[in-house]
């Protein structure tokens, strides 16, 4: 793999443009194909080793297991691999397009590899609340190659206004997802395949009680 993160300008531009108009984007084919191949190969290698730890819902003392609201497994990146480091470094480049353009304030960026079993989900959801968490950007990338057409799984996209369904995103490798986290609700229907994801957040710094906000 190149060392080199870049991520494809004019994409950055229709990322910004998504953001912009309907509070969120996804882009096909986003993801360097090299890239994807070496994360997957990495969540692979932690799934058989039983690296994970069942995802819980809430932060600090609210944070709990809820397997009937979602069914994922993570590790949070820490840059221990090449494939990390520059994924990272291109979350990084992203950050930094998102400042400039749309003056966010994006202060860093946290992220966690998520492995789906078969019958996994995560239930309609929204991944920060108005003045209650300082998750301002969300992110998705997609790491499963070959992904079938009958493999579930599917990340859908509501609109912020009403119940309505506005996309519904098949999670192949290289499909990169970002939306506004306050504001777009989302959730991953069941997966009859084994599905393989980075999520992640750019957050904007707070300050709770004269201490700085922790990333997690």
């Amino acid at each position: 793999m190149n060392d080199t993160p870049r991520l494809p300008e004019a994409r950055l531009g229709e990322l910004i443009d998504g953001l912009v108009t309907q509070g969120w984007y996804v882009g096909t084919a986003f993801l360097p194909d090299a890239l994807c191949e070496a994360l997957h190969a990495e969540l692979d290698d932690m799934t058989a080793r039983d690296a994970l730890v069942a995802a819980g819902i809430g932060r600090g003392d609210n944070h709990h297991l809820r397997r009937d609201v979602r069914g994922d497994a993570i590790r949070w990146l820490d840059r221990e691999s090449q494939a990390q480091r520059r994924y990272l470094d291109a979350m990084g480049e992203l950050q930094q397009a998102l400042n400039q353009a749309l003056f966010l304030g994006l202060f860093e960026y946290e992220a966690h590899f998520a492995h789906y079993p078969p019958g996994a989900f995560y239930r309609r959801h929204l991944d920060s609340f108005r003045g209650r968490a300082n998750r301002v950007v969300s992110t998705v990338g997609y790491l499963t190659p070959d992904w079938p057409s009958d493999g579930g799984g599917e990340m859908v996209i509501y609109s912020p206004d009403d119940e309505r369904e506005v996309a519904r995103v098949r999670p192949e490798a290289g499909t990169f997802v970002c939306f506004l986290a306050e504001t777009i609700p989302h959730e991953v229907l069941p997966t009859r395949w084994p599905r393989a994801s980075i999520a992640g957040w750019f957050r904007r710094n707070a300050s709770l009680g004269g201490m700085i906000d922790p990333a997690r």
